[in-house]
């Protein structure tokens, strides 16, 4: 213990070693932890996060405690971080095992009516918003400091059990960068956080757009087995429409033929036809027969008869 009252400082190894060791004995007694384990390089990497340690960093007010604070998160001292509506609970270990609350203040219902009517018609879905797949436009009007979702420094209040008097402790600003690290994986938690509805900036995604009045030709409509194998989705299938079963090939060359009746226009014609054969018999060509060459004509009768009075 120091002149002033403070602890002896604990070197980051040691440190380190005693917050595994806590853990240890708090799990062997049952209890669930939700660490931020140890690692290297930025904290966040996500929208989500990054834009919740920025908002940290952008305000005077928490600069002179902020990069202590974020060795101790790096370290792994944050052994237990839990989010809900409007309130952050954590164990940091430091020389000693500390108790951290952060209470975050809800968006006023005004404020965030004007955050949701701003981004109207941006957000293409829930899925989109929570990856951080958002317009230049929506991503800064949702860190507008002061009216943007991250809270300002007088929407913050947080409470630590160490004896550091400054207004906010090294273990409190591991505990607000502990908050960026979970979000990077937990983004939904953000909104739980200022006690908000995600669904809200998503429901006014088509306010503005004009209403289709024709309905879709049948070449650009989706077939939905297609559908539902290109996104692994069940969609409800439409039965076809009934059809008669075709007869099989074997049927239709054994069944007898049925001639199809004529009707009273064919009987008239079949019948004009037969009228006309029986009226008009069918004269065959006559055949002429030649002579032969050495057939000679015979001599006239009336030769004959001048040749019997000239001999008398």
């Amino acid at each position: 213990m120091s002149y002033f009252g403070w602890k002896p400082y604990v070197p980051v190894a040691k440190r380190r070693e005693k917050a595994e060791k806590a853990a240890a004995k708090m799990k062997k007694a049952g209890k669930e932890l939700s660490p931020i384990p140890a690692y290297r390089g930025a904290i966040a990497k996500t929208f989500w996060g990054k834009s919740w340690c920025d908002n940290l960093e952008r305000y005077s007010d928490f600069a002179n405690r902020l990069p202590r604070g974020r060795t101790y998160v790096r370290n792994g001292a944050v052994i237990d971080l839990r989010i809900a509506e409007g309130e952050v609970h954590a164990l940091v270990m430091g020389s000693s095992l500390y108790q951290v609350t952060v209470s975050v203040a809800a968006v006023p219902e005004k404020h965030w009516h004007a955050v949701s009517a701003d981004c109207a018609g941006s957000i293409d879905s829930l899925v989109a918003l929570l990856q951080g797949k958002l317009s230049k436009a929506v991503m800064e009007r949702i860190c507008i400091p002061q009216t943007g979702l991250f809270p300002a420094p007088r929407e913050i209040n947080f409470t630590c059990n160490c004896p550091d008097w400054a207004s906010i402790c090294k273990h409190v600003a591991a505990v607000l960068y502990g908050v960026g690290a979970r979000l990077d994986a937990q983004p939904e938690l953000m909104f739980a956080l200022r006690r908000v509805d995600a669904a809200d900036l998503v429901k006014q995604a088509g306010a503005g757009l004009p209403k289709a009045t024709k309905k879709p030709s049948n070449a650009k409509v989706l077939n939905v087995t297609a559908l539902a194998d290109v996104f692994g989705i069940e969609m409800e299938e439409v039965p076809p429409p009934v059809r008669s079963a075709p007869k099989k090939a074997g049927a239709m060359k054994d069944a007898p033929k049925k001639k199809a009746k004529p009707t009273v226009a064919a009987k008239s014609v079949t019948a004009k036809k037969a009228l006309v054969k029986k009226a008009v018999p069918v004269q065959k060509p006559a055949t002429t027969k030649k002579m032969p060459a050495t057939t000679k004509t015979p001599a006239s009768p009336v030769v004959r008869r001048r040749r019997s009075t000239e001999n008398v």
